[in-house]
C-alpha cells in the first residue's frame, strides 16, 4: 500500500522527536485528530509540546527553542494565524543568522485550509513570509516532496517555511510536470491548485488543446527550471500562474520573474480581493477547474483576436 502525504508528515515527525533530539510545538497538538493524522501520539516528555492560546507569543518561544539548536517543528494550524505569529520568527530568526552569526533553524509548517471558517484563518498566506530575508520557502503536496523538504531543512542551518495543505494529506502520488515545445498555453501551479491543473489539462486536452503544466515546488527560492522556459517561450498563448494566495503577493512576483526572462505574458489567478466568510456563499476559495479553464478560454481569445488585428 502507497504512503500518503499524512503518513510521511507523521513518519518525519516521530524520526525528528526519536531520533534527532527535537521538538514539536504548536497548539491542540493533541486534541482530536492530532492535526489531521500528522503528529505522533506522544507526551511532552518525549517533545510534544502543547503551547498556549496566545498565538503573538508562540513565536517567541519558538525562537529560543530554535536557538537552543533543538531544531523545532513548529506547528500553525492554520496559515491565516501567520499574521499573529509570524513577528518575531521573520524579525529575530530569520535574521540571527545573517546580523550575529547565530544560526535559529526551525521547521515551520503552516497549514492551509479553507471553506467555511471565516476571514482569518483560512487559505495560504506564503506571502507574509516571501518578501522578507532569511527564510527559505517551500510547499510540497506529494510524500517525495515533504522528504525533500525535511531533510534539506536537517541539512541546512535555515528557516523554512513549509506550506502544507489539509487537502493534499490523503495523497500517495507523485505530481509530475508535462512539457513540450509545442503547446497552447503552460500552467505554474502552487500548493493546492496543482491538483486543480491536472483536471484542466485533462478536459482542455479533450478540445484538442495542449496544455503543459510545471510544478511549482521551491517557493523561495523561486526554482525556475530550463525545461518550464523553453516550453513558456514556445507556447502559443503564453502562461497562467495559480495559487490559493492572493494575487498581489507570490504569484504576481512570479510571475513578473517568468516574464523578465521570456518574451511571453504570464497571466496570475489566485484568491479573490474580499474577505471569506463561514457559508459556502461567502468563501473564498483558490480557482477550480471551472473556474480555470474560463480564464484559459479568455487568454486564447484575446489573443487570437489580437493577432487577427495585425
Amino acid at each position: 500500500m502507497e504512503i500518503t502525504v499524512r503518513e510521511t508528515i507523521k513518519k518525519t515527525v516521530l524520526k525528528h522527536l526519536k531520533e534527532k533530539n527535537g521538538l514539536i510545538l504548536g497548539q491542540c497538538l493533541s486534541a482530536v485528530g492530532w492535526v489531521g493524522g500528522t503528529i505522533p501520539e506522544l507526551t511532552e516528555k518525549e517533545g510534544v509540546i502543547e503551547l498556549s492560546m496566545a498565538d503573538v507569543a508562540n513565536g517567541g518561544i519558538v525562537v529560543g527553542a530554535g536557538l537552543s539548536n533543538r531544531r523545532p517543528i513548529y506547528v500553525i494550524r492554520y496559515q491565516g494565524f501567520n499574521w499573529f505569529n509570524a513577528p518575531i520568527i521573520l524579525n529575530y530568526a530569520c535574521k540571527s543568522k545573517e546580523l550575529w552569526n547565530v544560526p535559529c533553524p526551525i521547521f515551520i509548517r503552516g497549514i492551509a485550509m479553507e471553506g467555511s471558517i471565516g476571514p482569518v484563518a483560512g487559505s495560504s498566506h506564503c506571502s507574509l513570509y516571501y518578501r522578507m530575508p532569511g527564510v527559505k520557502i517551500i510547499s510540497p503536496m506529494t510524500p517525495k516532496e515533504y522528504k525533500l523538504a525535511y531533510k534539506s531543512f536537517m541539512n541546512e542551518d535555515e528557516v523554512y517555511y513549509v506550506s502544507e495543505h489539509r487537502a493534499s494529506y490523503g495523497n500517495h502520488k507523485e505530481l509530475n510536470d508535462f512539457l513540450s515545445d509545442d503547446v497552447d498555453i503552460i500552467i505554474f501551479s502552487i500548493s493546492i491548485t496543482r491538483f486543480e491543473a491536472q483536471k484542466v489539462k485533462e478536459t482542455l486536452e479533450k478540445e484538442n488543446l495542449k496544455i503543459a503544466i510545471a510544478n511549482i515546488l521551491w517557493i523561495k527560492p523561486f526554482e525556475i527550471k530550463d525545461q518550464w522556459l523553453r516550453t513558456l517561450e514556445k507556447s502559443k498563448h503564453g502562461g497562467i500562474i495559480l495559487d490559493d494566495d492572493y494575487e498581489s503577493g507570490v504569484a504576481s512576483d512570479m510571475a513578473y520573474q517568468l516574464m523578465k526572462l521570456s518574451s511571453k505574458k504570464v497571466e496570475v489567478m489566485g484568491l479573490k480581493n474580499q474577505s471569506a466568510g463561514f457559508s459556502k456563499k461567502s468563501d473564498n476559495l483558490p480557482p477550480n477547474e471551472k473556474e480555470i479553464i474560463k480564464k484559459i478560454r479568455e487568454i486564447i481569445k484575446k489573443n487570437v483576436n489580437y493577432k487577427n488585428t495585425l
